[in-house]
């Protein structure tokens, strides 16, 4: 009699789990709301969550802050237009930090925790070609917002990018160098070391000078996370340079510029796409004036979603949207456009995550987009199709304070 009270109840409990079991099995396609916590299933119940990979802190934050903006004014923008075929999106931001463990850290957090159907990030190619491979290897598409370092969309299938390579960017700087002071003949070249795209770039930047018969006088080479640049200056301004390249970021960059102004260099300056964000004027200030950095986006372009993606920059900051922001409003723009033309074809309620990041991964390829950087696509291999490139010269304030980048004719 005790023996049977003991087994009637084990007996019951069993039956009981599983049950549990079975029903939560049943069906991995089932969308669920956000929080729950398997992998195999799109989290898209009330919206649908895109990773941002970018830098909030470190000396790299000078560049991903404005990212950051992008992003949330696209968020905002496509959500009031929408959503995803009604359903909004969610941009859930983590921070990469300046280097390659944060943006790993990053990746795999937005994959397993947070179950992204993509990510924007990271914001340095250094970082890329540390994080991308696991994005890839999971099958998450990932579109890269900043990386114009070489070999970044052949990092896998589920890697593209809205940054124009440097090999596309880089020479327009030195043709509009040439053209504001045609007596151009010796050149003194700056780069960080330590730095993907730097390196990168800085190989473009070399062999442009080449191309053009130029005589590159000086190599120095330098770290992003430097700030006494005083040996590298002087022996550049040594070599009698008419022209300084530098490939470095923000911070270590617009500190080189004001020390080279310090020193006595009075010649033109171009800087590379790592200084190409307003953050600079803060650090070198007046001795920024005149520096020319090759764009992939004006303010000036004349399209209705640039027109919109302007105004809602110029009514929140006081001032014209830089092109960090615009590529990073772009690859967001691009996830929802994509994700409208998934969901046309197969409810993405209906999706498992592993089928909708791979379905995502194919409409990116294949759409066509109107952007603010103007109309782009992507190769097979994910390497974006741009038509529009540019020149800006800096021009500071008389206080040195503030300044703007004017586009060249």
């Amino acid at each position: 009699m005790i023996f049977k009270r003991l087994l009637i109840p084990l007996l019951l409990s069993i039956v009981t789990f599983s049950s549990v079991v079975a029903c939560n099995s049943g069906n991995s396609n089932q969308a669920i709301a956000p929080g729950n916590d398997n992998t195999n299933t799109a989290n898209t119940a009330n919206s649908i969550p895109i990773g941002a990979a970018l830098a909030q802190t470190s000396n790299v934050a000078l560049l991903g802050q404005e990212q950051v903006v992008g992003v949330k004014l696209a968020e905002k923008y496509f959500n009031e237009k929408g959503g995803v075929n009604g359903t909004p999106i969610k941009v859930v931001l983590q921070d990469v930090t300046g280097d390659e463990q944060g943006a790993i850290n990053a990746f795999n957090t937005l994959i397993t925790k947070d179950k992204v159907v993509g990510i924007l990030g990271p914001s340095l190619s250094q970082q890329a070609f540390a994080a991308d491979p696991i994005a890839d290897r999971a099958k998450v598409p990932v579109i890269g917002p900043s990386n114009t370092a070489k070999g970044i969309p052949q990092i896998g299938e589920f890697v593209s990018r809205v940054s124009a390579p440097v090999s596309i960017v880089a020479p327009n700087a030195i043709k509009a160098a040439s053209k504001i002071n045609p007596n151009i003949k010796k050149v003194a070249i700056f780069y960080a070391q330590n730095d993907a795209y730097s390196k990168s770039e800085t190989e473009v930047f070399q062999k442009t000078v080449k191309d053009a018969n130029l005589d590159t006088v000086t190599v120095q080479k330098f770290q992003t996370t430097d700030t006494d640049f005083q040996n590298q200056a002087t022996a550049g301004i040594n070599a009698n340079p008419d022209l300084i390249i530098i490939s470095g970021l923000a911070a270590d960059g617009g500190n080189l510029i004001k020390q080279l102004r310090e020193l006595g260099y009075k010649g033109l300056i171009i800087g590379g796409n790592g200084l190409n964000t307003s953050n600079i004027f803060p650090v070198c200030q007046a001795k920024c004036d005149g520096v020319l950095i090759a764009q992939a986006y004006s303010p000036e372009l004349e399209t209705p979603i640039n027109k919109s993606f302007r105004e809602a920059y110029r009514s929140e900051k006081q001032k014209e949207p830089p092109q960090f922001t615009a590529q990073a409003f772009t690859g967001i723009q691009v996830f929802v456009e994509a994700l409208k033309r998934v969901d046309a074809k197969n409810k993405i309620s209906g999706l498992s995550l592993d089928a909708l990041r791979q379905q995502l991964n194919r409409e990116i390829l294949a759409g066509k987009y109107q952007t603010p950087l103007g109309d782009i696509a992507f190769t097979p291999e994910g390497e974006i199709i741009q038509n529009d490139f540019y020149v800006a010269q800096v021009k500071m304030d008389a206080d040195g304070k503030n300044g703007k980048f004017t586009f060249l004719k």
